[in-house]
């Protein structure tokens, strides 16, 4: 009798424990289920939210780098196609007159053209660059920054083997440049009022942040990352 009585008490004991164990991934369970429902709730809000009038919310004006490809290039379309007018600032001529010419034609916005190498950032030419963008912005109501530019290793290479021009513009362009026109654009924000400042980073910061290959421009990224 008194072996059977243990092993009913540790037949019950081990049921408990299962079921304690049971209650406590359905717990998890629900509030993974309950927190995946937010996310989609909160995406199907966004959705049928009607659109945020961005001109009467931040200003008239954009000012984009790196809009001539790319998530640049997407950028400028839907901030015109937004109402708002841009200013363009890139480094190639053409390609800013073939963005600047696509958006005048299609929508009823106007645009400015700032050509800037923001590789030459911290250099005479750079200074003078970055002058020539403030003379473009003064003045304007500029409620919307993108930092957009950046630059990447053409391939991947260990620091020591990397050619140092091509990583003293990576670092001039995704950190320097960004905080250059950052505070060329952000005075006139700071008197207004209102402003939005969107930096582009990349996934690198979290998929590869301290891979060998690519550790310069991880780094750079995540200056972006802290920056904002």
């Amino acid at each position: 009798k008194r072996k059977k009585r243990v092993k009913m008490g540790a037949l019950l004991f081990r049921q408990q424990q299962e079921a304690a164990w049971f209650v406590s991934l359905a717990i998890l369970g629900a509030l993974h289920v309950a927190a995946v429902a937010f996310r989609i709730l909160s995406h199907l809000l966004l959705l049928l939210r009607r659109p945020t009038d961005l001109c009467h919310r931040y200003g008239a004006w954009a000012v984009v780098t790196g809009p001539t490809s790319g998530m640049g290039r997407s950028v400028a379309l839907e901030l015109a196609r937004r109402g708002i007018n841009l200013v363009l600032v890139g480094r190639d001529p053409a390609k800013l007159k073939d963005i600047s010419d696509n958006i005048s034609c299609t929508y009823a916005v106007q645009t400015k053209i700032v050509v800037v190498d923001l590789a030459l950032i911290a250099t005479p030419q750079g200074d003078e660059a970055l002058r020539l963008l403030r003379h473009a912005v003064a003045g304007l109501d500029v409620g919307v920054l993108v930092n957009n530019a950046g630059l990447a290793k053409p391939c991947a290479v260990y620091l020591h083997e990397a050619d140092v021009e091509a990583w003293v513009r990576m670092i001039r362009v995704n950190l320097w440049a960004l905080t250059e026109v950052t505070a060329a654009v952000l005075p006139g924000m700071l008197e207004r009022g209102r402003g939005a400042i969107v930096n582009i980073g990349s996934g690198t910061t979290l998929t590869i942040p301290s891979f060998p290959l690519f550790s310069i421009y991880a780094a750079s990224k995540r200056y972006i990352d802290t920056t904002t």
